[in-house]
């Protein structure tokens, strides 16, 4: 089937309910021809009606959070892991910060709210209940302390609305089951507690007291302190932990836009296309229902989230509209800090054990919702097969970056015939790149590689694929030079191609004036995915290093971590956390220009950890250097969640060719033969500087791990 070319680019930004959901449904009927973006600040996103729970400590933070690199998998999305910062309608564009423009042709934006309040001392002291992670992530800590006794359980709230009246009681409720005694005020500027009616205001005001909570009502604050809040009337609140939870700010850089705003936030009509503008929707807290006004509750976006989805589909591909009608009444459900809840509706309050227990019934589906994605498989091919196909078909997919390539063996047996031609190329095939001596008496190294896309994401590819190439010119103890780009982007429109090549450029110049060389060209075409490829050239005063100058004694030092290979074919299958991606791709995305300075001024060879795994890239340089290798089972790093999935037997296409071609003896654990991409050095290291290496690489911020050492021997690997 001839696919089908990408044509328009729909932008997500931010990571909330209604987003999450969309994206949920999305995966499950793409819209063919749309190339579908995620912009967030982080991989996850915490759903909001678990947060008292998870502050009270009934959940964990793996349960509070949406997993969006999952769900980004799942809806064949790229996720941009920043903050919008401006937008430029005319140009149909969102500036991420550190990151760039982001085109657009239709947008939906779902950032929620902010409660940073405009009071004196509040941003130096204080910290707002949403974002919930930032809120969250302080809780933890103070909890903590507080626990340990370094710091005193002086909390204040301020705004007695149903936000602050659930996370001061779920605050309570945490410190008195670690063994602490709370104390903690509620600061209400009006005469009573809002948001709820009389019969609930009272539930509410006799749980906060049976849990030792303190209602300061008709408070006003003047300023805040580290250690107290100080009110208008001249009184002092003790605290050592202070919440905003009065009311919704809206983020500032949506003032900063030409967006028709409502007291800051975003205009939307009954279809949530924003006023006048039919490219733009707007959902959840950030949007203002202009048709329809509604308190800010996540009710709402939850309900809004199949409209959105079918009017996105509509604004991308012609079609009518549907109209959001948001219901006037909706049941509220109040954690009371225990594992109790109080429900409100039509003016009638009940609570009780079982409300939170129907509560929790209710936020537990729907986060399995998010999490228990459904297989998107492929339709299966009949009529008559040539013999071979049934059986290549059944094999594991062919992995993505480095876990692609072609088995060590027969790109051996490739190679086998090459010979040496001219008298100023010193070294040709078999190392990590070519050794060209240069009519000055220095030397050039060549090297090329190209990775097949393992993320959606052109920029990002274009980072970690240029590490990933300069990797071998590092590996030489040689300095970047000069870069030649080979580009294929799949099937999409000239404006696609634009966009993309925009970013793919732009992140290539921004390691190339990290790392001190230059782009100078290359070559574009267009085919059936996303490949990037550099050849790269670097220069070195003396005879660069290579994989045979390893001496026995010298000791093994590896900069990364391992088990990309594993990560990204989880990632592949849907089963990875996507913080673990998210963790691993900003690794391979950083240049290794320090630690090359670092190791090339002592190494005795040296070899970056890419495709054959780290057993066969050290066994290539234990046989040329005639060496042993013995390696440190409990010294090899791994990334995050890479052991997990290994041990679950997750592995790349390519781990079974590569346990094949580097025999290891031992205990030795599959990650060793696990694919790498723009995976660490690893260098031979003189015995009497492995300290001081390791010491020099810390300085610089750099990993350094000391995995074996080398002693005299033909080529054998050991795991003790």
């Amino acid at each position: 089937m001839k696919p089908v070319p990408l044509t328009r680019d729909l932008v997500l930004v931010g990571g909330g309910h209604a987003h999450a959901l969309v994206l949920r449904s999305w995966g499950m009927k793409p819209l063919p021809g749309v190339r579908l973006t995620v912009i967030n600040p982080g991989p996850t996103a915490p759903y909001t009606g678990m947060l008292p729970g998870h502050v009270a400590g009934h959940y964990t933070r793996d349960e509070l959070e949406i997993d969006l690199g999952r769900l980004c998998r799942h809806a064949g999305a790229r996720l941009i892991l920043g903050r919008a910062e401006r937008l430029d309608r005319e140009a149909r564009q969102f500036h991420v910060t550190g990151r760039g423009p982001v085109g657009y042709d239709v947008a939906s934006i779902d950032v929620g709210i902010t409660a940073q309040m405009d009071l004196p001392g509040f941003a130096e002291h204080a910290v707002g209940a949403k974002p919930l992670d930032d809120y969250a992530e302080k809780w933890r800590e103070f909890l903590s302390r507080a626990t340990q006794g370094s710091i005193a359980p002086q909390v204040a709230v301020i705004g007695g609305g149903v936000a602050g009246c659930e996370l001061s009681m779920a605050m309570a409720h945490a410190l008195s089951e670690a063994g602490v005694r709370p104390q903690i005020t509620v600061i209400e500027a009006g005469p009573e507690l809002s948001g709820v009616g009389p019969t609930a205001r009272k539930r509410l005001r006799a749980s906060m007291a049976a849990l030792g909570v303190t209602l300061r009502r008709n408070a006003r604050v003047a300023r805040v302190e580290a250690d107290r809040i100080v009110l208008e009337q001249g009184e002092d609140v003790p605290t050592r932990f202070t919440v905003g939870a009065a009311g919704a700010v809206p983020h500032a850089w949506i003032g900063r836009t030409d967006l028709p705003l409502q007291q800051g936030f975003i205009s939307v009509g009954p279809d949530l296309g924003v006023k006048g503008d039919d490219r733009l929707f707007a959902v959840g807290d950030c949007a203002a229902l202009t048709h329809a006004p509604r308190p800010k509750a996540g009710v709402f976006a939850v309900r809004a989230a199949p409209v959105l989805h079918h009017n996105l589909r509509a604004a991308l591909g012609g079609g009518r509209r549907r109209v959001f009608r948001p219901q006037k009444h909706y049941l509220k459900l109040v954690s009371l800090g225990e594992r109790a809840a109080l429900g409100e509706k039509f003016g009638i309050a009940v609570s009780g054990r079982w409300l939170w227990r129907w509560k929790d019934r209710i936020d537990r589906k729907f986060m399995d919702k998010l999490g228990d994605l459904p297989p998107m498989t492929p339709p299966p091919i009949s009529g008559p097969l040539a013999e071979g196909v049934a059986e290549a078909l059944a094999a594991k997919p062919l992995c993505g970056g480095c876990g692609a390539k072609v088995d060590g063996g027969i790109l051996g047996g490739a190679l086998a015939g090459l010979g040496a031609v001219r008298d100023d190329v010193v070294a040709g095939a078999g190392d990590d790149a070519a050794i060209i001596r240069q009519p000055d008496g220095g030397f050039q190294v060549v090297s090329t590689d190209h990775l097949r896309g393992f993320v959606e994401d052109p920029y990002l590819m274009a980072r970690i694929a240029a590490v990933h190439a300069l990797g071998d010119v590092w590996a030489m103890g040689a300095a970047p030079q000069a870069v030649l780009s080979t580009i294929i982007l799949p099937q999409m429109s000239p404006a696609l191609q634009a966009r993309s090549l925009a970013e793919i450029t732009r992140a290539t110049q921004e390691v190339m004036a990290e790392v001190g060389a230059q782009l100078v060209g290359g070559h574009t075409t267009l085919g059936a995915e996303l490949t990037l490829g550099f050849t790269v050239t670097g220069l070195r005063a003396q005879m660069p290093l290579t994989q045979a100058g390893a001496q026995g004694g010298d000791g093994l030092i590896l900069t990364r971590p391992v088990g990309s290979g594993v990560l990204l074919a989880a990632d592949m299958a849907g089963q990875a956390d996507g913080r673990d991606i998210a963790a691993a791709l900003s690794v391979m995305a950083r240049p290794q220009v320090r630690e090359a300075a670092v190791l090339s001024r002592v190494a005795h060879a040296m070899t970056d950890v890419t495709g054959f795994g780290l057993a066969g890239h050290l066994s290539a340089m234990a046989r040329a250097s005639g060496l042993d290798a013995e390696i440190d089972g409990g010294s090899i790093p791994f990334y995050a969640g890479a052991q997990r999935l290994s041990d679950a037997g997750v592995a790349s296409s390519l781990m079974a060719a590569n346990r094949v071609h580097a025999p290891v003896g031992g205990a030795a654990h599959p990650l060793l033969f696990d694919p790498q991409t723009a995976g660490g050095l690893l260098a031979a290291v003189p015995a009497r500087a492995v300290d001081d290496t390791l010491a020099a690489l810390a300085e610089e911020g750099c990993e350094g791990h000391l995995i074996g050492w080398l002693a005299p021997g033909e080529g054998a690997l050991r795991v003790r």
